[in-house]
């Protein structure tokens, strides 16, 4: 082959592992508004998508606007995914209508209501620009001392759990946005807080089966097109991995007990479960291999690109390094493209931006936290 040509081939080939890794990554921001530094990276890396924070919303014309940049700076065959974790309650981004903790949408225990009020925080979110919401909650609040579940989750009980974790996730994407139910297997039998050490769940899979697994595999029958991982060890899978990373946990019982096909997405790789303990490197070769499709590192402890960069190089370097990886690349590219496929419609005009914190979406807001206040 000329020197020319096997050149060209080998650029062409690196284009391909450079534009696979990056669509693997979810990126977080620094504030409301892009950096020069930001822009040049997307340019470059041309992420999946991306993640927006409490810090990077000021009102919703801007966060309007921030979505509609960071799509433009993508190629139209890639549209990006542009999410947020809006769960109501603590967990609520855009703070507009004082959407209740899903605790009080069960507390209700009518899933007519918990859609109703899915589908009305999907409208908003759709007006700003999002297509993907890290929502329902689907663990089990099992453990009184967990520090970081609580009333995020619908309820103890998880047949309960299950009903309302599938109504919100049919609610949000009747209305055009992507649910991903989380935290895989479950985070509710905890007492530490992932986001700051590693939690230990000491349960074989008959336990998590009576328990954690039941919203899960009620979603993924219902037909849930995404889950994100939880940084949890449990010791009788895997003695040595959290679930992010172990083969046992996500392919094991996610892939072939329940029988999962759609996209696996980590939860963030800064939370200090996994960042004070392997080097990115490790965590993207153990997670990929346990078949995680999506990394998310939405840059929440410390505000600069660092962990991005490293992070799509390392998926490059696995790529160049082990033919398998190359494969599994190819394989998330494959159920991304699904995703995409299913549920983004560019020729679908969102709601109007007047939708956000509407007179009506507040006072749903306001007869939920009524009804559902004090209700065992």
């Amino acid at each position: 082959m000329p020197a020319n040509r096997r050149a060209q081939g080998e650029e062409t080939t690196l284009a391909d592992r450079k534009r696979r890794a990056g669509q693997r990554i979810i990126m977080g921001l620094e504030g409301p508004g892009l950096t020069a530094d930001e822009r040049q990276l997307i340019r470059e890396l041309r992420p999946g998508g991306f993640i927006l924070f409490a810090r990077n919303v000021v009102e919703p014309a801007q966060v309007r606007e921030l979505n509609r940049e960071l799509a433009s700076l993508l190629p139209d065959r890639f549209p990006p995914l542009l999410s947020v974790d809006q769960e109501g309650g603590r967990v609520l981004r855009v703070k507009n209508t004082r959407w209740p903790a899903m605790r009080t949408v069960g507390n209700i225990g009518q899933v007519p209501v918990t859609r109703q009020v899915a589908a009305a925080m999907a409208d908003e979110l759709r007006a700003m620009g999002f297509n993907l919401n890290f929502a329902p909650v689907a663990d089990v609040d099992s453990n009184p001392r967990n520090p970081v579940i609580g009333d995020r989750s619908f309820g103890r009980d998880p047949a309960e759990v299950a009903r309302h974790v599938v109504a919100f996730a049919a609610g949000q994407q009747a209305h055009g946005v992507i649910a991903c139910v989380k935290h895989f297997p479950g985070h509710g039998d905890t007492d530490v807080d992932s986001h700051k050490a590693l939690p230990v769940v000491d349960k074989d899979v008959r336990d998590l089966a009576h328990m954690e697994l039941i919203p899960f595999d009620a979603a993924v029958r219902a037909g849930i097109d995404m889950v994100m991982t939880s940084h949890v060890l449990f010791p009788a899978l895997d003695d040595d991995h959290p679930a992010t990373m172990s083969r046992a946990v996500l392919h094991g019982l996610l892939r072939d007990r329940l029988d999962f096909k759609g996209v696996v997405i980590s939860d963030d790789l800064e939370m200090k479960a996994v960042r004070d303990r392997w080097d990115i490197r490790t965590v993207l070769d153990k997670a990929s291999r346990a078949s995680v499709d999506l990394f998310c590192i939405g840059r929440s402890f410390e505000h600069d690109l660092t962990l991005t960069v490293q992070a799509w190089e390392a998926l490059i370097r696995l790529q160049e390094e082990e033919k398998r990886h190359h494969k599994r690349a190819e394989t998330s590219m494959r159920r991304l493209r699904a995703l995409r496929e299913k549920h983004l419609r560019p020729d679908t005009p969102p709601p109007d931006l007047s939708v956000v914190g509407s007179t009506a979406f507040q006072a749903l807001a306001a007869q939920l936290h009524s009804r559902g206040a004090g209700v065992a």
